[in-house]
This record gives C-alpha cells, sequence and structure tokens, in this order.
C-alpha cells in the first residue's frame, strides 16, 4: 500500500463503517458506555478468567475524591505549537528531525515538585495526572528500556527507518532528573493520590508503527488498526503519512517487551499507584499480549484504577474529555471528565484564555451532581512553571471548596434526574442520604424554593461556612420554601464567591 492507497483506505472505510459508535444506550448497565466499547471489538466484553478489577474500596476512593488535576508536561512544551503532541504530525520532514533532538538542550530548572504539590493542595485537589509519555514517545521518568529503532526525517531520498540505542527520556537531557520520582515522592508526603498517564502508542519508536497515528505506516496498516483508529490515522496524517515495510514478528515482540517494561517500572518504582490513565489503542494483532500487561500490572499493584482507554471492560474508570455529560452516564463505572483550564491540556501562554475561577466551580458542582469528578488540564512551560493566571483561578477555587467542600468531597448523586432543578441548582448528598446539599450557582435574592427536597421536621437548614441558620417551611404546592436573610443580600456578607451551598437533613435523599 501506498500512500495514496493508504489514504483511499481509510476513506473507504470511513464511509462504509457499520459501526455502532455512537449507539444509543436507554438503561443503565453495569460496564462502560457502549459507545466507548464499539470501536474495539476485538476486546472481548467479559474478561478471562482470573481477572479481578480493584476492590471496592479502591472505586469508593476514587469516587470520593471529586476534584484534581491533569497535568501535560514533555517535549512539545518546548515549541509549543498546540495541542501536546499533536502538531508533531503536521510538521515537515525538517521540523520532525529537529524536534526529535529538542531533548539535547532541554533543561528545565524552573521544575519543583514541593511548589507543585502545594499549588495542587492549597487548591482543594485530592489527585493529579502527569504524563509520564506522551505520544511523542519521550520519556519523563528514567527507564532502564531502550529504543531500538528509529526514523531517519532528512536521510537522502526521504525518510527511512534507522537502528539507534538510546532511552528517549529525561534523563538523557542536560536537567536528568527523574521528574516521575520527584512528583510522586512530594504527593506522598502530602496524601495526593498519584494517576500517571502513559501512552500506548509511540511515535519515535519505528517498533510501535502503524499504531495510533504513527507518522509510518505500513502497507497493511487496515490489518493491525481497528476500523476507527485507521479512520483517525488517516485523518490526522493525511498526505504527511510514510508508508515503511510491516514490522518484523521480532519487532512486534521487542515492542510489546518495552511497553510492558516501562509499565512495570511505573508500578515498582514510585511507590503506591493509585490510577494508571491509559491513552490510546494498540490494535487487534497484539491485543492478547496487552491483556498480559495488563494481567502483570494487577499483580504488581491489585489496587490501582486503571483507566479503560485500551484495555476495555479491563479498566476501571473511563473520562469523558472536553465536555461535561448532559445528564447522569449510563454507566456505573467511575468516571472523571478532564477537560483544559486554557485552550489545550499543554501550556497556555495567553493569561486571558484561560477559563477562570468560575468556569471551575460551576463545572465542579455540575459533575459532581451527575456522580463524576472534574479533572482540569494543564501544563507548565518548558522552564516548568505554570502560569501565574492558572495558579490565581485554582487558588481561589481551593478557598470555595473550604467553604463548600462538604458539598463535594466523599458526596454521591441522587437518584434518577434529581441532580438538578433548573440551570442554577445542583444537588448532591451525603453516602448515607441522610443530607442533601442545594449548590447555587447564581444567587436566588430573598428565597430559594427546593420542588424535590423535604427538611426532616424541625430541623436546621445550614449555608455552608456561615453560623446562620435560614428560616425554611413546607408548601405542598411549591416545595421547600428557604428565606435568606437581609444582610446576605450584599455579596461582601456571604462566605464565599461563585457559587454557595444550602445543607439540608432529610429522611431520604
Amino acid at each position: 500500500m501506498n500512500r495514496r492507497e493508504f489514504v483511499a483506505s481509510a476513506a473507504a472505510l470511513a464511509a462504509t463503517s457499520a459501526y455502532s459508535s455512537f449507539a444509543q444506550v436507554s438503561d443503565r448497565f453495569r460496564g462502560f458506555p457502549v459507545s466507548l466499547l464499539d470501536s474495539v471489538p476485538y476486546i472481548e466484553r467479559t474478561p478471562i478468567s482470573g481477572y479481578h478489577w480493584a476492590s471496592p474500596s479502591a472505586y469508593e476512593s476514587f469516587e470520593d475524591m471529586k476534584f484534581g488535576i491533569r497535568i501535560h508536561w514533555g517535549i512539545y512544551s518546548i515549541w509549543h505549537r498546540g495541542a501536546e503532541s499533536w502538531p508533531f504530525l503536521g510538521m515537515s520532514f525538517e521540523d520532525r528531525q529537529t524536534y526529535n533532538n529538542l531533548y539535547k538542550t532541554w533543561n528545565p530548572v524552573g521544575f519543583d515538585a514541593e511548589s507543585w504539590m502545594d499549588v495542587f493542595k492549597e487548591s482543594g485537589m485530592k489527585m493529579f495526572a502527569f504524563t509520564t509519555k506522551h505520544h511523542e514517545g519521550f520519556c519523563m521518568f528514567d527507564t532502564g528500556t531502550r529504543v531500538k529503532s528509529r526514523a531517519n526525517w532528512t536521510a537522502a531520498k526521504g525518510p527511512k527507518i534507522e537502528a539507534c540505542d538510546l532511552a528517549y527520556s529525561i534523563m538523557e537531557t542536560p536537567f536528568r532528573r527523574d521528574v516521575v520520582k520527584e512528583l510522586c515522592d512530594a504527593a506522598h508526603k502530602r496524601g495526593l493520590k498519584i494517576d500517571l498517564y502513559f501512552s500506548h502508542p509511540d511515535w519515535y519508536d519505528a517498533d510501535f508503527r502503524p499504531y495510533v497515528c504513527h507518522p509510518f505506516q505500513v502497507p497493511s496498516s487496515k490489518d493491525w488498526l481497528s476500523q476507527v483508529d485507521l479512520q483517525m490515522t488517516q485523518s490526522r496524517l493525511g498526505s504527511h503519512a510514510v508508508i515503511v515495510p510491516d514490522p518484523s514478528s521480532a519487532e512486534v515482540s521487542r515492542m510489546m517487551e518495552r511497553h510492558r517494561a516501562q509499565l512495570v517500572e511505573l508500578l515498582t518504582k514510585y511507590g503506591k499507584i493509585d490510577m494508571l490513565c491509559l491513552d490510546m489503542w494498540l490494535g487487534p494483532r497484539v491485543w492478547t499480549e496487552l491483556r498480559k500487561t495488563v494481567m502483570r500490572m494487577r499483580e504488581l499493584q491489585p489496587q490501582v484504577m486503571l483507566r479503560m482507554r485500551g484495555i476495555g471492560n479491563y479498566g476501571d474508570y473511563y473520562t469523558p474529555e472536553r465536555v461535561v455529560p448532559g445528564s447522569m452516564e449510563t454507566s456505573d463505572k467511575p468516571w472523571l471528565t478532564i477537560y483544559p483550564l486554557g485552550t489545550d491540556f499543554s501550556y497556555e501562554p495567553d493569561a486571558a484564555k484561560y477559563k477562570g475561577t468560575q468556569w471551575i466551580v460551576h463545572n465542579l458542582a455540575e459533575t459532581v451532581a451527575k456522580g463524576g469528578g472534574l479533572q482540569i488540564g494543564l501544563g507548565p512551560n518548558a522552564n516548568g512553571e505554570f502560569h501565574s493566571e492558572a495558579i490565581r483561578q485554582m487558588k481561589e477555587a481551593g478557598a470555595w471548596l473550604k467553604v463548600n467542600g462538604e458539598a463535594i468531597y466523599a458526596t454521591r448523586p441522587r437518584r434518577g434526574t434529581l441532580w438538578s432543578q433548573g440551570e442554577t441548582v445542583r444537588f448532591t448528598r451525603s453516602k448515607d442520604s441522610r443530607t442533601v446539599y442545594a449548590i447555587l450557582t447564581e444567587w436566588p435574592g430573598t428565597e430559594v424554593v427546593l420542588r424535590d427536597v423535604r427538611p426532616i421536621t424541625a430541623s436546621n437548614v445550614a449555608l455552608l461556612g456561615s453560623d446562620v441558620r435560614l428560616p425554611w417551611k413546607f408548601d405542598p404546592a411549591r416545595g421547600t420554601v428557604i428565606t435568606l436573610p437581609e444582610n446576605l443580600q450584599q455579596a461582601r456578607n456571604r462566605p464565599c464567591s461563585y457559587a454557595w451551598s444550602l445543607k439540608l437533613q432529610v429522611a431520604e435523599a
């Protein structure tokens, strides 16, 4: 298959695909949403005998977190041409060659794991996720694995595969510090949960061709990739695809050995890891080997929560991306919405493009009310420093959580459609269903009416962060009517900004 045939093949698949990736799900069910599983039919829906997920206590701990951060940092932060490593696919061959050598002079001396974790802690975050390796293949940790073949983009007569022997990691830069170790050590000291992001595909290592947009495609790409991945690869690469020979069986084995060895390193060198944020997919030809890797990970850290990307129903959680689901999710699997605070998940230099504290607070209330959590996406600059505006917004969110955290952390959603009332009220409940929290995203004036909540007779209604007990009555025609006193009509007298949480004792949530 040449480049023209590769593009034509993928286009034909896009036109004829009968996949039900966007199938409607009418009822709540056990497992991940069908829309996430239908695109990878080669992964069995029921895991093989002997497999186990993380324990119920690990699931509960995951669902208690509610708020965290996802950090993208790598070679792409040096040039910063857009969203993480993705701009690499549209670069000229000369720029690709230069890009792959940027690490040789990279020395991000502004990086300070301790100060990062202090910011996250002050921001009310319970966890962080960090990119140990993005699609570009550069490792932000001290890996003992070696890349044995790579692209020479500026070779005579066009790009070709060449032999090499290097780790392609942060330890080969002038910086020479294991960033992942420093972050994990700092997080363990502060009790923050750790989520290590890891990309299954690797665009630097030629052994990983042709998986998920690898710049080197092969004559039989359609046999190595799922239909959805082939379509995405064609869309992202287009005419930039370079067709090289199919990988040999030895190269495939070497690829999977290195892939497995790196995941073993992440689960053995850095203490307790709470989550692995796996990303993208490897194809049907190597699924049985990837499944062995998953089984190995379960042996090493049985309680680690695995994101389902690449492993289907072998995973524990999933992450709607750049969107808050419109209603409560149909799946019973726990989830976190991941959403960039700036334009993309990597560094944003323009302060005006950060979405603001109100955006954080309102989306946090929205996701928690629907049973999930919010993970804001952020990246430091090439020197390892976050934008001051991003830090300001995160810390302001932390100040809000100091007042309202009781309505967020370790809560659960109300049943059915009771998670909301109109556009400005979001509900959560305590685990024992004895307490309901009404989060008001707009100040209601002197009165708020809650249609579907009835406090216990003679109980108090509280405004979190305030000593004031709010008068209330139950009106059979309207619901619970709560009076907000005159002094609270002035913003300076309220316990916080952006949103306000009422606490009600109920017989049933």
